[in-house]
C-alpha cells in the first residue's frame, strides 16, 4: 500500500478541511477517532498548532498525555486518506480503561481499500520506536472493519467494556 504517515502541516490545509467536511457529511459517530479535535476546531491552522502542542510533555495539556497525530497521505496523488494518532502512554483513566494508545479514521470515500490496515501497521512501527512493548487499541463491538484491521495487525482480544451504553472491544498488540 502506497501511503506515508506525515505530520500535519499547512501544506495539507485544504485537504485536511476536505477530509473534515467529508466525515461531517457522512454523519459517522466514530469517524473522528484519532483526529484530536478536528471535528470541533475553529480552523485547520489552529488544529495543526494544537496537534504540535500535544507532541511533547512540556506543551501537552495537563490532563492529557503526549501524542503524535499523523495524516496518512497516498503517495501517488498526495491526497489524505486518513488520520491516525499515537498516544505515548496510557497513564490516564480513560485511555487505560478503553481508549488505548491509537485511534484512527479513514476518509469515507477511501474506506474498504486497506488503508486503515496499513496506517495501523506503520503506526505500530512508530510505537516500537517510542519504546512501547505493547499497545492497547479498541473499537465498537459492531465495527467489523476496524476489528479486522486490528486483528490483521496482531490484535488479541482482552475483553469487552461498556462505555456509556456502548460496548467496546479492547485489544492488545504485542510489538
Amino acid at each position: 500500500m502506497d501511503i506515508s504517515l506525515k505530520i500535519p502541516t499547512t501544506k495539507y490545509a485544504r485537504d485536511i478541511e476536505e477530509f473534515r467536511r467529508e466525515i461531517l457529511e457522512a454523519n459517522d459517530k466514530d469517524a473522528f477517532a484519532g483526529c484530536f479535535g478536528l471535528k470541533e476546531c475553529e480552523s485547520v491552522a489552529d488544529w495543526i498548532k494544537d496537534v504540535n502542542k500535544w507532541r511533547n510533555a512540556e506543551t501537552c495539556p495537563q490532563d492529557h498525555v503526549p501524542a503524535d497525530v499523523y495524516i496518512a497521505v497516498r503517495n501517488s496523488d498526495d491526497r489524505i486518506v486518513g488520520v491516525i494518532d499515537l498516544r505515548h502512554h496510557i497513564n490516564n483513566p480513560v485511555l487505560r480503561a478503553w481508549a488505548g494508545h491509537i485511534g484512527y479514521s479513514v476518509r469515507p470515500s477511501e474506506r474498504g481499500k486497506g488503508y486503515a490496515k496499513e496506517m495501523l501497521r506503520q503506526n505500530l512501527l512508530r510505537a516500537k520506536e517510542l519504546g512501547l512493548i505493547q499497545v492497547m487499541i479498541s473499537c465498537d463491538h459492531d465495527n467489523h472493519a476496524s476489528e479486522k484491521t486490528i486483528l490483521a495487525n496482531g490484535g488479541v482480544l482482552e475483553g469487552e467494556i461498556n462505555v456509556d451504553g456502548n460496548v467496546m472491544k479492547k485489544y492488545w498488540i504485542l510489538l
